[in-house]
């Protein structure tokens, strides 16, 4: 006779059963909720290429360098760089100006590499010295595990660097403490509209899982040949913030699909206590 049964003959209520843990497909995974309770862990401090989520850190220190009003004219090395490397790109032009705000959703929505040349070259001053600052930054906020060669992700040099699923999460959750950020990772698409020193652009997110879920809050997708796809996402569930990761996975919707997955065993474990 099953437990269930027995509790029913004999009145006593039956306890509930916890689900069972997914399986995912990428090669890393992290997820912790904003009480610190760690839901799923696999290869989790395992440094890897980590793609475009290296431009999480680009926002994170822009952030901290600037302010939203500034302007930044695009250059012709900006364009080139991206059109070269066969990067994403906001289709941003020579001469073109923004706002360091419009320029932030250039960079994290359609996870443009001409906006996150613009943006370091500005706030190093310099790539290099922008890169320094992403480094120390990382270092500064305790990710032991992360170190970047490039503000954007890309294969050249290094791959980007490296980082693990602990620190890219670790990174988003201090990240989404700012209102700034939220809001731009939050957004589906940002269109600017025409004015005297720019075209008109709408720059839509590659982050799907805003559409397929409820309460998401962003954050990044990332690909590259060496990092596969990525995501590092976070939602609101069961009156917690979830936050995740997941690295090298190897098809781009099972990323999407996986997300989903942990986010309801997340809100499931927190709603069992």
């Amino acid at each position: 006779m099953s437990s269930v049964v027995i509790a029913l003959v004999v009145g006593v209520s039956s306890p509930a059963m916890a689900a069972d843990e997914p399986t995912v497909g990428a090669k890393a995974a992290y997820v912790i909720d904003s009480a610190g309770t760690v839901h799923f862990g696999k290869r989790e401090t395992k440094r890897m290429p980590v793609a475009s989520l290296v431009k999480i850190m680009t926002a994170y220190v822009v952030l901290r360098e600037g302010r939203l009003s500034d302007t930044i004219t695009i250059s012709a090395t900006d364009v080139k760089y991206a059109a070269k490397n066969g990067a994403a790109t906001a289709g941003l032009r020579k001469g073109e100006r923004f706002t360091t705000r419009d320029l932030l959703y250039a960079l994290m929505l359609p996870s443009g590499a001409d906006a996150a040349n613009a943006l370091a070259r500005h706030y190093g001053p310099g790539k290099t010295a922008f890169v320094a600052k992403m480094n120390s930054t990382a270092r500064a906020l305790g990710l032991t595990d992360t170190r970047y060669t490039n503000p954007d992700g890309m294969p050249t040099p290094a791959n980007g660097g490296y980082s693990t699923a602990v620190d890219q999460v670790k990174l988003a959750r201090l990240a989404l403490r700012s209102s700034v950020f939220t809001t731009v990772v939050g957004t589906t698409s940002h269109k600017v509209a025409k004015t005297g020193v720019h075209r008109a652009h709408t720059w839509k997110n590659t982050n799907k899982l805003l559409a397929q879920a409820d309460g998401v809050l962003g954050v990044k997708t990332g690909y590259t040949n060496a990092a596969g796809h990525c995501l590092l996402f976070a939602a609101e569930r069961g009156g917690l913030q979830v936050v995740g990761a997941l690295l090298g996975d190897g098809k781009d919707p099972s990323r999407f699909t996986a997300a989903k997955k942990l986010l309801n065993y997340a809100e499931e474990q927190i709603t069992l206590g």
